[in-house]
């Protein structure tokens, strides 16, 4: 057994003398946008419009498109996970008619068998699939109820992955075709990145299991004693709710979890201060443990911790972090965290300005004063003496989240700055990334040498995020303002309830208990940001 002190040292209250703060407006007042804004948003519609057009020649009814190679994939059990992805963009972009075709096809699928032999993961069902289809749900004025029974019919599945009468935390994996889960241990994003999307099925069908399921297991990761308060490990063993590890990460595989708890807060405006309060301590947690300044050009990051070392170390998935914090520090009213959100930003975009392409790259490693880094090249420490990064993993899968976080830049400070790089994003996704062999986008193999080729993938978050956050970015601030609405970790546009006065009690959530873990000897060190290109089963009917 691993075991630490207790944790309620590390304790950093950023409140004035403990009081509560009453919940500010995320977005600036009267907001308002250049005249250029038009010109780059019909850019951003255009670029829509171009990958959508080749995922329909190409790859309609499948997953996702291969742009280079003019095929498809069936990844995510050949239910079409790209127009589930598609359709909230589509009505935001008034594209009525590709919503119309959408709307047709996911219909019609029967979601209670894969397409597949692939056994059907919780959260990426949840976010795409049912995230998608009650968002397209209410964007399109409630008025397509197959949306609210399709996602229904998905769900009634999942709710096998607790096995167990009393268990709480899920399972990640399941076979629809016998109700079976996979036995294994999960990870707290995996198990904690469902409250949102199935307490909206609860609100639209009546049935409160969905809600009791999915927020049972978020109340049972913040309950259980962690490192620092706030901020668990990335596995969790379902069978005994017992940790598996000591890795701490605002990255894949613990990122949606902490991004959820000051989310549903918000959405459901909950009197449980659980969610707020939890949130609050893993900031907390990890301004004192995680944060650092790289030794050059003080970019602020937040490091990785791994049983008691100090991993310096950054990721694209980690980026949505900036955004988190300014969304989150408006709501309890905390200038500190919402200053700080804004410095991740910084930094995070900053992984795109040094680049070749003006694309970041997957995985980046700094220097500061402590921590530990692998070894860098002479070339890269080179990198790093101009840039304050280097890069470790170069490829860009389209991934949304440094786009993400300076939508949210933008919203709420009105800095006319994070327009300008969201231009610079269009002007890069369209010089570097069509796919001439279909016209479609792809991703790039490395982010600082376009010589290196594409990626042959356009991911189902190309259409539902990547594009939606820069359409957004120059969209009429008040249409889907984040003082009405909250988006789902797959960039799913919600509607919110008129904010309450206060989220939280007003200080972070000290951990109970001293934490400790299972022996995982022998168990890797978990991945920051898997390559989904490495870890793909296409199923047999993917292909040409």
């Amino acid at each position: 057994m691993v075991k630490l002190l207790s944790p309620s040292k590390w304790l950093v209250i950023l409140c004035t003398a403990c009081t509560v703060s009453y919940a500010g407006p995320v977005q600036v007042p009267n907001l308002q946008l250049p005249p250029s804004a038009a010109a780059n948003q019909q850019a951003v519609k255009d670029i829509f419009l171009q990958s959508y057009a080749a995922y329909s020649k190409f790859a309609f009814g499948h997953d996702s498109l291969l742009p280079v190679s003019k095929g498809f994939v069936d990844d995510r059990n050949g239910w079409g996970a790209s127009i589930a992805d598609a359709m909230g963009t589509m009505l935001l972009m008034d594209l009525t008619d590709l919503f119309d075709q959408a709307l047709d096809f996911m219909s019609k699928v029967d979601f209670r068998e894969s397409n597949t032999p692939s056994s059907v993961s919780l959260f990426e069902t949840t976010i795409r699939y049912v995230g998608g289809m009650l968002s397209a749900f209410e964007l399109s004025g409630k008025q397509h109820q197959i949306l609210v029974q399709q996602a229904q019919q998905i769900v009634d599945k999942m709710v096998f992955s607790f096995v167990k009468p009393n268990q709480t935390i899920p399972f990640g994996e399941i076979f629809f075709s016998n109700n079976t889960p996979i036995v294994a241990v999960n990870n707290v994003a995996e198990a904690g990145t469902l409250d949102l999307e199935w307490s909206r099925l609860t609100l639209y069908t009546g049935n409160p299991l969905y809600t009791k399921l999915s927020e049972g297991s978020v109340r049972t990761i913040a309950n259980l004693p962690s490192p620092f308060p706030g901020l668990p490990p990335q596995l969790v063993d379902p069978t005994d709710n017992m940790f598996v590890d000591a890795f701490l990460t605002w990255g894949g595989g613990t990122d949606s979890y902490l991004e959820y708890l000051i989310k549903y807060a918000r959405i459901t405006n909950t009197d449980d201060n659980l969610f707020a309060d939890s949130w609050h301590a893993a900031v907390d947690s990890s301004i004192k443990v995680l944060q650092r300044t790289s030794t050059v050009g003080d970019h602020t990051y937040l490091a990785d911790w791994n049983a008691g070392e100090i991993l310096l170390e950054g990721s694209h998935l980690a980026c949505f972090q900036g955004g988190n914090w300014i969304f989150g520090g408006k709501l309890l009213n905390n200038q500190t965290i919402v200053d700080i959100g804004l410095e991740l930003v910084e930094a995070c975009w900053n992984t795109y300005a040094s680049t070749q392409t003006g694309i970041g790259p997957e995985t980046f490693a700094f220097m500061a004063r402590d921590g530990n880094f692998t070894q860098p090249t002479a070339q890269e420490l080179a990198f790093y003496q101009e840039h304050g990064f280097w890069i470790t993993t170069s490829d860009y899968i389209q991934r949304p989240e440094v786009l993400e976080s300076n939508f949210y830049a933008w919203r709420a400070t009105g800095d006319t700055k994070y327009l300008d790089r969201a231009a610079s994003a269009i002007n890069s996704f369209q010089k570097f990334l069509v796919a001439n062999e279909t016209n479609g986008f792809a991703g790039l193999n490395d982010v600082n040498n376009f010589e290196a080729g594409l990626e042959d993938d356009t991911e189902s978050f190309w259409f539902a995020e990547v594009l939606k956050y820069l359409y957004l970015t120059f969209d009429d601030p008040q249409r889907i303002s984040l003082d009405n609405f909250v988006f789902n970790t797959e960039g799913q546009v919600f509607e919110a309830p008129p904010a309450k006065a206060v989220y939280g009690s007003g200080s972070p959530r000290s951990a109970s208990g001293q934490f400790a873990t299972k022996t995982s000897a022998g168990l890797p060190l978990p991945v920051i940001s898997p390559d989904p290109l490495i870890t793909i089963q296409p199923g047999p009917m993917s292909g040409q």
